[in-house]
């Protein structure tokens, strides 16, 4: 018997690239396809395709058979601090858009079995979450819609468009809401970075006794949730007959002082932290996981710490490398 074959979109990003070793392990034939090679080891893909998803005729290339799964993970993203700057709308808009309408109408082409789309928990509405300690993330509060971003906006606007093909043409859509996920070999410096990656690396990087920068008052908060997790959360959406959209995340919310706080814990280091302004996002976030247990029987289980001491020894090592780099 053949074994089953896999797209994966955005295999050079940091879910993409684990998610093929995660296919690989499990026997089954993997196409990558990015803008890139993954930033921080060798991609496991049988076939590693470099181009651009924008672009309609590159996308019928890829999607050259009947693939038995694939996995929409490409998108025009990053942390904080080029989300919220308004600086980047119109290419985040205009580049995720396209890359969703294209990938759809070549898998709709190919009558591709069924296409997993990750969405965002910041389709979420800015009403919902202006309370920090009791944010509304239920799937159904999603409307009215009042995002907090033009990137919370086309997430939205692609949930609808993956639901519209499978009313109009048959193909079996998954969508998943992502809840900031993290862990070893995602983006620690740059400027598109996530809050548990840019926490630890300025923690690495200060001396004993030393001082750290935050953005704002460190009262915000957020959940984050541990990338192997995201795949099991991931595969098991995918694989199901549910199509959601379903909140893929942890419920274990904390501040963002808190997170600072465990990151030096992680480290044996104190430090002060020196508040200053910056883009922040909504006041709190937290996934809300009720209907995942309810329909697929699962939901994550890791403590952040746990996850968050992996990710920090790994942005440590990083740290280390440039330092040395620097020195030579």
């Amino acid at each position: 018997m053949s074994a089953r074959i896999a797209l994966v979109c955005g295999a050079g990003g940091f879910i993409g690239s684990h998610l093929v070793r995660r296919l690989k392990a499990e026997g089954l034939w993997v196409r990558g396809v990015d803008l890139k090679f993954p930033a921080f080891s060798e991609t496991a893909a049988d076939d590693f395709v470099i181009g651009d998803l924008c672009e309609p005729d590159f996308c019928r290339s890829i999607v050259d058979r009947r693939f038995d799964e694939v996995y929409q993970l490409a998108a025009d993203m990053g942390g904080a601090g080029y989300i919220f700057t308004g600086e980047h709308d119109a290419e985040v808009m205009h580049n995720s858009a396209s890359i969703n309408l294209n990938m759809l109408e070549a898998c709709r082409r190919r009558a591709a079995s069924r296409i997993f789309y990750s969405s965002s928990a910041c389709i979420y509405p800015l009403y919902n979450q202006e309370d920090p300690d009791n944010p509304n993330c239920t799937e159904p509060s999603a409307y009215p819609a009042a995002p907090d971003s033009e990137y919370g906006w086309e997430k939205l606007f692609s949930e609808r468009l993956y639901l519209s093909y499978q009313r109009n043409h048959g193909i079996k859509v998954r969508i998943a809401r992502y809840h900031n996920i993290f862990g070893p070999e995602g983006t620690w410096r740059g400027g598109r970075e996530k809050a548990p990656a840019a926490i630890c690396r300025k923690v690495a990087e200060a001396p004993d006794r030393g001082e750290i920068e935050m953005w704002g008052d460190g009262n915000q908060t957020r959940s984050f949730l541990y990338i192997d997790e995201c795949l099991d959360g991931t595969l098991r959406l995918t694989r199901s007959d549910f199509s959601g959209p379903v909140n893929v995340g942890s419920e274990e919310m904390v501040t963002i002082n808190e997170l600072a706080r465990m990151a030096m814990r992680i480290a044996g280091k104190e430090l002060t932290v020196r508040h200053i302004p910056g883009p922040l996002g909504v006041r709190g976030r937290n996934s809300d996981n009720h209907l995942i247990r309810e329909r697929l029987g699962w939901a994550p289980s890791r403590p952040l710490e746990a996850g968050l001491a992996a990710t920090y020894r790994w942005i440590e090592q990083q740290v280390r490398g440039k330092e040395l780099r620097q020195a030579a």
